[in-house]
């Protein structure tokens, strides 16, 4: 299993690598100290948000920072792309991302965590499929992006019911093909987050078998970065923190006005990013003990099920204290 592990990470690294044009990971290009360059993916919705209308870009030319857009399918490429010194600070990815990034040595901060969103992941099955509970899994095939938060939710979901996880097939699938994979019958189950969620709930008919809420899954977000720029921008830093908040207040306060801005930036119909808002807390916050704990409960389940190379102390990671 870390050998399997290693592998996967190799490939986010090669990955990162041509997705932002690095020749070499032994000498990434580092950028001037007056640019950020932000890593995100389509879930990234406060980023996502704030890159449409340029309220970064504006928000920091006081300082005479500009800012550089990377876009990622998934959170373990986006933190390597961290990592290999390529991005500066990377959107919100899940719970478990950092978790496989320590664990593989990288030298990341904590920035901010988005407050539990339970529902805003789930295990879907097709609307007409015989499998009615998480039991009913036994010798399935279940897709998941591997270190996604709903992998953690596969697992949780796979204990609370008894089902050993040898008694399923695992398939590693990103987003993309993931959602190939289950609308073609090419896997019984599907584990998901949010866009994509809503998106094949309403396009298939997807049927929500389980979601975090179900199986005592929280499913937070975190905003990270590396942890030189931490140390060197925590000015740049605090004014980023700031436009997050603003931004996931304004989206819980206005979410039709919010979901209007939000849909066409990333291609999907207004109805559907309302629903799937509606799911996430955005609430942006420091990272508190109580998160702290839980992402260490988190490592040792992946740990247990013999998917995290070696055991690691979260506490060992560096947790922004809000520039003071």
């Amino acid at each position: 299993m870390a050998m399997a592990y290693r592998a996967v990470w190799a490939r986010a690294v090669l990955g990162t690598v041509a997705a932002l044009g690095v020749m070499a990971l032994g000498g990434p290009s580092r950028a001037a100290d007056d640019v950020l360059r932000i890593g995100f993916q389509k879930s990234s919705s406060l980023l996502v948000i704030l890159k449409g209308q340029g309220t970064l870009e504006k928000a920091l030319a006081p300082l005479g920072v500009k800012v550089e857009w990377h876009e990622f399918s998934s959170g373990l490429p986006l933190l390597e792309g961290v990592n290999v010194g390529s991005i500066d600070l990377s959107a919100d990815v899940a719970d478990t991302v950092p978790l496989f990034a320590q664990a593989a040595g990288a030298d990341l901060t904590y920035l901010v965590q988005e407050k539990p969103s339970p529902t805003a992941q789930a295990i879907v099955v097709a609307k007409d499929s015989p499998i009615k509970t998480v039991s009913d899994l036994k010798g399935r095939k279940i897709g998941v992006a591997k270190a996604a938060g709903a992998h953690y939710l596969t697992l949780q979901a796979l204990e609370r019911s008894t089902l050993p996880l040898k008694d399923v097939e695992i398939v590693y699938l990103q987003p993309a093909d993931g959602r190939a994979a289950f609308e073609k019958g090419a896997i019984d189950a599907w584990a998901i987050w949010d866009p994509f969620l809503a998106t094949v709930r309403n396009k298939s008919g997807a049927r929500v078998l389980t979601d975090g809420s179900q199986v005592g899954v929280n499913y937070r977000r975190y905003y990270l970065a590396a942890t030189p720029y931490v140390q060197r921008h925590p000015d740049v830093l605090k004014i980023v923190v700031d436009e997050l908040v603003k931004t996931g207040t304004w989206i819980k306060a206005q979410p039709r006005e919010a979901a209007q801005v939000h849909a066409p930036l990333i291609g999907l119909d207004v109805d559907t990013v309302e629903q799937a808002n509606s799911r996430r807390s955005y609430a942006v916050a420091l990272v508190d003990d109580e998160a702290v704990s839980e992402q260490q409960r988190i490592a040792d389940a992946f740990l247990d099920a013999k998917l995290l190379p070696k055991k690691i102390n979260v506490r060992d990671s560096a947790v922004w204290t809000g520039g003071k």
